[in-house]
């Protein structure tokens, strides 16, 4: 399979647009359930998501609804989304060529804050009761997110040693025919100049550090941390080669940055223990 990664709100679903308009057969859906009504605002032009998403791996194949299995012979030019938690399930049978998308730390937390209340919004015009509260959202801190993520997939790429292509969300907007002949001279086929025709550069959505909360959450950050967030998205744009040197420096920071990690997954597992207690609550019949 052709493996569309990156964190959320990275450009994941433009690439799977873009490969689609390429010639490659996509697996999933553009607006999978009720989200033409609900996120459309988020994606104007599809997610293309599937169950896949998750991972290729044995809880996702064969599918658990219908019992399809996918033989990796059989579905080699086909392009499916699998976010990276995903991707580091996923069999590595199935896993022939890997689109990489990453987005700056400061774009990424504008977007994904964003997509949050797009969510949050349209949980509540689908709410029949206005005086019945909304369950407490689980969500991780965003740059924790950014950055396990980003971390967790070179670490994979680094292990698994599978064929990949990293590419910076801004050089696909901003250079587009430059960035996707490359990309697709890599895949070694598809339709280059039709993908290049898809890009809209008009829905990029979030500023560049604009933001009250990107200000916050870049105060609370030490410099060195900073200077490698942004040092990790800057060699991908530029497409530098990544040297030992700074595969040292994502480690340590990574070290540095675990009491950090500790107490976010510890704060999304209080959250999901609150929001189980509040969905049997409004479960339990109401005592007069």
């Amino acid at each position: 399979m052709i493996i569309v990664t990156g964190t959320k709100r990275s450009g994941t679903s433009m690439w799977m647009q873009l490969l689609q308009a390429a010639g490659f057969p996509p697996i999933g859906d553009a607006f999978p359930r009720d989200w033409e009504t609900t996120l459309k605002d988020a994606n104007p032009a599809g997610f293309w998501e599937s169950e896949l998403r998750r991972g290729i791996f044995y809880q996702t194949n064969p599918d658990p609804k219908t019992g399809t299995y996918l033989f990796p012979e059989q579905t080699e030019r086909l392009a499916v989304k699998v976010f990276i938690p995903g991707l580091l399930k996923t069999d590595r049978a199935f896993i022939g060529k890997v689109v990489a998308t990453i987005r700056p730390w400061r774009q990424y937390l504008s977007s994904v804050n964003r997509l949050y209340v797009i969510e949050r919004e349209a949980q509540e015009a689908r709410r029949k009761d206005p005086d019945r509260p909304l369950p407490p959202p689980v969500v991780m801190s965003p740059i924790v997110e950014w950055w396990v993520e980003n971390f967790s997939l070179i670490s994979d790429i680094v292990t698994r040693r599978y064929p990949f292509y990293m590419v910076a969300y801004d050089s696909v907007l901003d250079a587009p025919e430059e960035t996707l002949h490359a990309v697709f001279g890599w895949l070694g086929e598809g339709d280059a100049d039709a993908a290049i025709r898809k890009v809209e550069p008009g829905l990029r959505t979030q500023d560049r550090e604009s933001r009250a909360e990107v200000r916050e959450e870049e105060d609370s950050l030490e410099p060195e941390v900073i200077e490698v967030f942004d040092a990790l998205y800057d060699l991908v744009l530029k497409q530098a080669p990544l040297e030992q040197a700074f595969v040292d420096r994502l480690n340590q920071t990574n070290e540095a940055l675990g009491p950090r990690i500790e107490e976010a997954v510890k704060a999304v597992g209080a959250a999901r223990l609150e929001r189980k207690r509040f969905m049997e609550a409004q479960r339990k019949p109401g005592i007069d």
